[in-house]
């Protein structure tokens, strides 16, 4: 790819994908709603999250179709069709032979031009413009969450998501918990007061260490960060945004989907010290704060051998609710005691029902404010501890900080300096 491929390319080219033909009629008015035809469906990153989403998707409708395929590397995309045509549950619903097999860096163009449904699985960097080109083809969308990187990603997303009400199109977040049957009753008696007013929050994703997969010979720089997409800055966000996005996003949804106004925050690398880690953290630790006052401690931390906590704990005036993935630990303690009956829902697979019962509905679900919010709520305090600032909302939204390399190609690409609070600028 050129150098003239950049983020500002990429998004200026997608336009050029709008105007190829539809793939079976999915469009602004619907042709799908109610009806029974097949709906085609494009997978574009095909690692274990996309992999999965597509599981998810072919069960979530009797008439569907993998149609297409993307990924910046042929073996991992290979490697996902030959694991999703062995599952018996869906085998008979892949339709991908080798010409609907797309690599590289503009592959998702190709799925997006073919299908009606697309699946947005690649690394968080390429979100915005992946996402921009699938509306701008009239396409219904699930895009895995966060959406972005920076500042720049975040609005471009929100705008792409105006544009989706307009043309009464699908967009469902990977922000899974908000798709629980646990965690939507539990949000809904916070939100009928069932601990009063909410005084605290706090959010933790203390968790062991991830999959890193060592520099073989013969990967160019670009290559070895785009495997190793996650502990690069540009790609991921930074682990506090990739992972605990999910838990930041639950607290703004307590508050009735209202964010804070300013963060504080510290972090680091303790244990992940090696070249081999890229430039992210290890652990973050932050403090939002709202105008009425109420703050959430957000704490992450990937560190083996250490205790674990993936949860949210709410403080009320009257009480307190613990929400976590364990139904067991899960309840809500205040003038009524609630806790769980049972196990919780498949959350990964009702975001997916869900998604394609509005498209053949023709009411279609738009998941587009709070994801981007949440996802700049968790580039707020990465801002925060990067620079050793106090970041409010306003700044945070109005960056300018552009995290998109020089260029996309196969070759050389530095790499990226880790930031140092204090040293590190705020832009």
């Amino acid at each position: 790819m050129s150098k003239l491929t950049s983020r500002r390319r990429f998004l200026e080219t997608t336009a050029a994908v709008a105007a190829g033909t539809f793939a079976g009629g999915v469009h602004a008015g619907g042709v799908h709603a109610g009806g029974s035809d097949l709906l085609k469906v494009g997978l574009i990153g095909c690692g274990g999250r996309g992999s999965g989403a597509a599981v998810q998707a072919l069960k979530a409708d009797k008439n569907v179709k993998l149609w297409a395929m993307a990924d910046a590397f042929r073996d991992r995309l290979q490697a996902s069709h030959a694991r999703l045509s062995k599952d018996k549950d869906i085998a008979n619903k892949i339709d991908v032979p080798a010409e609907r097999q797309h690599v590289g860096f503009d592959a998702y163009r190709q799925v997006i031009a073919s299908c009606d449904v697309v699946l947005l699985c690649t690394p968080p960097h390429f979100r915005p413009a992946h996402l921009r080109a699938a509306i701008e083809a009239n396409r219904h969308v699930f895009a895995e969450k966060p959406v972005a990187v920076d500042a720049p990603g975040v609005r471009a997303v929100l705008a792409t998501c105006a544009e989706a009400r307009k043309r009464n199109l699908s967009i469902v977040s990977g922000l899974c918990l908000r798709y629980s049957t646990n965690y939507r009753e539990a949000v809904r008696r916070l939100h009928h007061g069932a601990i009063g007013d909410i005084r605290a929050l706090q959010a933790n994703d203390l968790r062991g260490r991830i999959w890193m997969f060592p520099r073989e010979q013969g990967w160019s720089d670009m290559e070895w960060q785009m495997r190793n997409w996650y502990y690069f800055t540009w790609l991921s966000g930074d682990f506090n945004v990739e992972q605990h996005v999910h838990n930041l996003d639950v607290c703004a949804w307590i508050m009735r989907d209202q964010y804070p106004t300013k963060c504080i925050g510290m972090g680091g690398r303790q244990v992940r010290v090696g070249t081999e880690y890229g430039n992210i953290y290890d652990h973050f630790a932050a403090v939002y704060e709202y105008d009425n006052g109420v703050k959430i401690f957000s704490n992450t931390r990937q560190m083996a051998n250490c205790v674990g906590d993936m949860k949210v704990y709410a403080l009320g005036a009257g009480g307190r609710a613990v929400l976590s993935e364990r139904p067991r630990e899960m309840g809500v303690t205040g003038a009524e005691t609630w806790r769980p009956r049972g196990a919780d829902n498949d959350f990964y697979q009702t975001e997916h029902d869900e998604l394609f019962a509005a498209i053949r509905k023709g009411r279609p679900i738009n998941n587009g404010d709070y994801m981007a919010r949440s996802t700049l709520m968790a580039i707020m305090a990465r801002m925060a501890a990067y620079t050793g600032r106090e970041i409010t909302w306003e700044q945070a939204m109005n960056s300018k900080e552009d995290l998109t390399p020089a260029c996309y190609e196969w070759g050389k690409m530095p790499l990226p300096a880790v930031a140092m609070p204090g040293v590190t600028r705020f832009v």
